[in-house]
């Protein structure tokens, strides 16, 4: 399995961004898809999570009115949509693959392919 981000790259506050993450050696379709995000020396943070059909997303708190998820089942790509962007959404953002329960798409110990990651760095 094999989940590709790209799209990042060095924006200033207020600008926008969108990140693509290309999955390949699963079937796409039956998987949740998140993003996540990690600042150096954080923990990782659960930023966005849409499930296969796209009729359910989810939001981490700091994100939410910003960001949009969204998938394309049809190229095996989830984007992430992100406006407004702040410096404090500096980060390493990675894309991963699972089966969290219904209702708690945030969870992270569900999501079990990851991708390496692509750096968002906002300035100031």
């Amino acid at each position: 399995v094999q989940l590709q981000a790209s799209g990042g790259g060095l924006v200033q506050a207020g600008g926008s961004l969108r990140l693509s993450c290309a999955a390949s050696g699963l079937t796409f379709s039956r998987y949740v898809m998140g993003w996540f995000r990690q600042a150096p020396g954080k923990e990782r943070e659960f930023v966005a999570a849409i499930n296969w059909s796209s009729t359910s997303t989810a939001y981490g708190n700091s994100v939410k009115g910003r960001f949009t998820i969204s998938r394309d089942n049809a190229k095996n790509t989830v984007y992430l949509q992100m406006n407004s962007l702040k410096p404090e959404d500096t980060a390493v953002y990675s894309c991963a693959a699972g089966r969290p329960p219904t209702g708690r798409l945030d969870y992270t110990a569900a999501y079990y392919y990851w991708g390496q990651g692509t750096q968002v760095t906002v300035s100031s």
